[in-house]
């Protein structure tokens, strides 16, 4: 089984590495784009399609490819990935004794001429009343300036959490290991695999 994950994210490399597959990862070079009236679940289903659909064109054999896209909201305003401290600050000032809203949306492709199969798995993180020094603390700590909504709930992020609600909680980190389980099996992919298999 040739496993392609259509995604250069080290948090997604990383969680695909728990499934103890053996696959590549390939840059889908998708412009992630918003549409007129899209809604975030669309959004995220929309462009977790497209990069499967871009890393598969790319191939000769046969593969199974995998992709991902995560959307952020707080309200209606979606919340993009930080990039310099004080955008993270800003951030997480606003969502601050807020709910942040993600919908991770993961596609597979298996084959030319039929359409990828997908899921948008749901999170809603509640934030706690955070003060301006807890904010500060936390940015220089953890450096989450590549995470939309400006924390990393796999480490230091989890301190500022009051809740969090969701059916597969890897949606969080930004590939719902639940949900890919489900469409691998689905493709035929026995998990977990045999340690033979696992190995190869």
């Amino acid at each position: 089984m040739n496993l392609i994950l259509a995604s250069t994210s080290l948090y997604r490399r990383r969680l695909l590495e728990r499934l103890r597959l053996p696959f590549t990862c390939i840059d889908p070079e998708v412009e992630e784009s918003l549409q007129d009236r899209e809604s975030p679940q669309a959004r995220a289903c929309r462009l977790a399609t497209e990069k499967a659909l871009r890393a598969a064109e790319a191939l000769q054999d046969e593969a199974i490819v995998i992709g991902s896209d995560q959307v952020a909201c707080l309200g209606s305003e979606i919340l993009h990935k930080p990039g310099t401290p004080e955008a993270a600050i800003a951030q997480l000032t606003a969502s601050s004794g807020q709910t942040v809203q993600f919908w991770t949306g993961v596609s597979l492709w298996t084959s030319p001429g039929e359409a990828p199969t997908q899921r948008v798995v749901p999170c809603e993180v509640k934030i706690r009343e955070l003060n301006a020094d807890e904010i500060s603390r936390y940015v220089a700590l953890d450096q989450p300036l590549d995470c939309a909504g400006s924390f990393k709930w796999e480490s230091l992020g989890i301190t500022l959490f009051e809740a969090m609600r969701t059916d597969d909680p890897t949606a969080l980190e930004g590939l719902p290991l639940i949900a890919l389980s489900e469409l691998l099996r689905e493709a035929g992919v026995s998990l977990p695999l045999a340690a033979q298999s696992a190995q190869h």
